[in-house]
């Protein structure tokens, strides 16, 4: 071999190092987002061990020139043995060899980690399950990235799979745009394309490259892809974490109250539908928690009873002139995947569900042990109590005859609860006013409802000690204002117990029957307290700040539920219910009218819709515009004198609208061709060929300043006769969606010759 052929072979091997690297620099941007959604830990550096192990088998297989697909079946030999040695050895023979017991694990592992991404929030922890989920994932993109950008040489649709992978994490755990990560995957990408082009690259070509603008389009391609990033992305409307969110975002109920961080998860859903006969939209009640143990507030014990059962309900017993007001709901669950049925309480019938569904007397909530609510569309029937103000005022909570373990309060719960408890309520006359002076007092501007300053501050859940450490910060969510209220209301002597459910949902404009619809969202799910009062019952109190309606109660001077109208004397419905149970008023007429005459609406900001409209315009334009860019880059360096950016913008041009570029055909038979069969004009083919032909056997190389402008103009010439030849349609195709920038010239994607006749 001559020295001259080993420098080649050497140069050779470093492009394709460089392409390695570059491979693994892209994969690293991609993985990067995913530390978002799961812990930190050793499955990142698993992962980059295996991307590195997977391209460099690639690249010692491809150095002795074995075909493209015994180099995948190293890869994933190298993949198998990797993840079998690291998750599987237990099962495995020699610790790398996969046995039947190994392949029996795997669904196993995959099954485990699927549930712990339903089920989990960001940032989930790093299993074994979940590691063995990412790490084996990022193996596969490996080994897939590399036989798009090497074997097939299509590195723009490889940096398309990597920049949707990328995204993943952002879909799955919303937050403010990254600019930093953003920029670092547009250069890793940059850097992808530029490694794939130099490695097939000859050294005269690189320096006649540099010369040519190469390194311009891509700063162009960068800065168009930061710009829509920097600027256009935050005008759109951005995800994140809802004032009022409740318990949480995904398609289950936890009512563990545990939930810190499924309160962090922003995703947001359509659980269910509601319509109501009721003048008032309720809330809807899934399971309460009454028992206090280790610190902490348990679920109550569902033990069911047949809904058809004369045990499973009953009626709603009030004391003499107690307000009670029949009702009927009607429930679609959209996407709810919960062994709670929600419903508006007292529910006194429930109807139309389908399976082992039974009603938990104690709390009046719906259960079951082997089934769900996805897909079911039920009625509720339910009687809400209505008594006056006055009635409340006379009426006790302390030393009612509730459960014992409803006014449990641990020994060593911290002073604080029941110092503040005392103090709040030490001039209230009533228990009533002395709840709706703790009511008031969490709603006050002392208190700010917050997901982000618990876990900043330390502390997170429902127990003693975080409810201490809530009411010395006064910032925290739902949780934490529903069990301080329980608790501060059991230190009072008060029956006390906390309710998760739904907040009322957001009308729509739909209407059955004349009952408006109202759809209910995953952000919706929440957490409040009741406390217990002889001859009324269990009555809802909505402590959060910023949160729902405040519980308050009618004069006897009005109807339950009314005040009056000063301008008419009038009653008119209220806008504050007279329990928690009644929290979003209902106006039919409204609600039918829509946007018509008389209706105010508040003022639309466009900037959104604006933003939204760029955004889309921009990303749809993008490949044209890369082409463009592209296309006036070759056409600058071929009046440069660069023969072959000339000759590669007739063969891109020909791939845009269809035509064949194989590498087996010469340039002289490739031109007769476009010729022949594709209408391009003879002299401007010529001219471009002339070039090509001579910057490619004489000792100048690839520039040709002889040629002067007429190779470039000759080039664009041939462009448009070719974008002429085909139709309309194909012809707009070929300007917005060019195939030119994901199939290059003479890779196996480019097409075959067409076999002529002899």
């Amino acid at each position: 071999m001559s020295s001259a052929e080993a420098g080649r072979r050497t140069r050779a091997r470093g492009g394709e190092r460089l392409l390695a690297l570059a491979i693994l620099a892209a994969l690293l941007a991609a993985l990067l987002p995913v530390v978002r959604v799961v812990d930190p830990g050793w499955w990142l550096v698993g992962a980059l061990l295996l991307s590195a192990l997977v391209l460099a088998a690639g690249y010692g297989a491809r150095r002795y020139r074995l075909p493209a697909v015994a180099v995948t079946l190293i890869e994933a030999a190298v993949w198998v043995g990797f993840m079998t040695l690291v998750f599987l050895r237990e099962t495995a023979l020699l610790w790398v060899i996969p046995t039947l017991d190994t392949v029996r694990t795997v669904p196993l592992l995959v099954e485990a980690a699927m549930e712990e991404i339903t089920v989990g929030a960001a940032p989930l922890e790093s299993t074994l399950a979940l590691a063995f989920m990412v790490v084996g994932a990022m193996g596969l993109l490996t080994i897939v990235v590399d036989h798009v950008v090497v074997t097939a040489r299509m590195p723009l649709l490889a940096s398309v799979g990597i920049i949707a992978v990328s995204l993943i994490p952002a879909i799955a755990a919303p937050s403010d745009v990254d600019v930093v990560g953003f920029v670092f995957l547009a250069v890793t990408i940059l850097f992808l394309i530029r490694a794939e082009t130099r490695s097939r690259e000859k050294p005269r070509e690189r320096e006649a490259e540099r010369t040519a603008g190469v390194p311009a389009t891509a700063v162009g391609i960068g800065a168009i892809a930061i710009v829509i990033a920097v600027v256009a992305t935050p005008v759109l409307p951005q995800p994140g974490a809802r004032a009022g969110s409740g318990i949480g975002a995904g398609p289950g109920i936890d009512a563990t109250l545990q939930l810190g961080d499924d309160l962090r998860r922003p995703q947001e859903i359509e659980v269910l539908r509601l319509r109501t006969d009721s003048p008032t939209v309720p809330y809807l009640r899934a399971t309460t928690l009454t028992r206090f143990e280790g610190g902490t507030w348990k679920p109550d014990r569902s033990q069911t009873v047949s809904l058809e059962s004369d045990r499973a309900f009953g009626g709603v017993e009030a004391a003499d002139g107690v307000r009670v007001t029949d009702y009927s709901a009607h429930i679609d669950v959209v996407q709810l995947d919960s062994p709670w049925a929600p419903v508006p309480y007292s529910p006194v019938g429930v109807s139309g569900l389908i399976g082992p569904w039974g009603a938990v007397p104690y709390n009046r909530t719906v259960a079951t042990t082997d089934g769900s609510t996805q897909g079911q569309s039920y009625q509720v029937d339910y009687a809400v109590t209505r008594p006056s103000l006055e009635q409340m005022r006379a009426t006790s909570a302390v030393g009612a005859q509730a459960r014992d373990e409803t006014s449990q309060v641990p020994a060593d719960i911290p002073p604080i609860i029941a110092e503040l408890a005392a103090e709040v309520t030490a001039d209230e006359p009533t228990d009533y006013d002395r709840l709706t002076a703790l009511q008031r007092w969490f709603r006050g501007s002392d208190f700010a409802y917050s997901l982000e300053s618990p876990v900043e501050d330390g502390f997170d859940g429902s127990g003693a000690e975080a409810v201490a450490r809530f009411l010395d910060v006064r910032e925290g969510y739902c949780i934490h204002f529903a069990s301080a209220f329980a608790l501060m209301a059991r230190t009072l002597h008060m029956p006390s117990r906390v309710v998760v459910g739904y907040l009322p949902g957001n009308p729509t404009t739909e209407s059955v029957d004349g009952q408006p619809v109202f759809s209910v969202m995953s952000s919706q799910l929440h957490a409040w307290p009741e406390v217990f009062f002889e001859g009324v019952g269990w009555v809802s109190f909505e402590p959060t700040s910023g949160l729902g309606v405040p519980t308050t109660f009618s004069s006897d001077a009005t109807l339950p539920g009314q005040t009056t109208d000063p301008s008419t004397g009038a009653p008119r419905p209220t806008t504050t219910p007279t329990a928690l149970g009644d929290a979003a008023e209902i106006d039919p007429e409204s609600q039918q009218q829509g946007a018509g005459a008389g209706s105010v609406r508040p003022p639309v900001d466009p900037l959104p819709t604006l933003g939204m409209v760029v955004g889309v315009v921009l990303l749809l334009s993008l490949p044209f515009l890369l082409r463009e860019l592209r296309r006036r880059q070759q056409q600058a360096a071929a009046r440069a004198g660069d023969a072959a950016a000339a000759w590669q913008s007739v063969q891109e041009a020909a791939i845009d609208v269809g035509i064949a570029v194989p590498a087996s055909e010469t340039p002289r038979a490739f031109a007769n061709r476009l010729i022949a069969d594709h209408g391009a004009p003879a002299s401007d083919m010529s001219t471009v060929l002339r070039a090509i032909e001579r910057a490619s056997y004489s000792r100048a190389g690839r520039r040709s300043e002889w040629m002067g402008d007429a190779a470039a103009e000759a080039a664009a010439a041939v462009r448009t006769a070719l974008l002429a030849s085909v139709s309309p349609w194909r012809r707009i195709l070929a300007l917005v969606a060019p195939r030119s920038l994901v199939i290059r010239p003479g890779s196996v994607y480019a097409g075959t010759a067409p076999v002529r006749a002899g």
